[in-house]
């Protein structure tokens, strides 16, 4: 089936972060019309960004989560900036 121009390119959220961080590693494109060049650093900060953006949000879900669950403001706050699943 062929890609028509009006189609959206999308990725779920952590595989695009996934790629990104990749990018931004390597400091080169890795896939697309680009794929092999240099990052600049305006490209660079839109995936820092990116990734920021990932952070704040997973951390802000958490944050409601424990809420929701009763706990204080205090104990949500400190819930919501553990990193990983606890």
């Amino acid at each position: 089936m062929a890609k028509s121009k009006k189609e959206r390119r999308w990725l779920v959220p952590n595989k695009r972060a996934k790629g990104y961080a990749e990018e931004r590693h390597a400091k080169v494109h890795q896939r697309g019309q680009k794929n092999g060049h240099e990052l600049t650093p305006f490209e660079s900060g839109v995936r820092t960004g990116y990734l920021q953006c990932q952070s704040d949000h997973a951390g802000l879900y958490r944050f409601k989560k424990a809420l929701s669950e009763g706990k204080s403001k205090a104990e949500a706050k400190r819930y919501s900036k553990q990193i990983g699943s606890k």
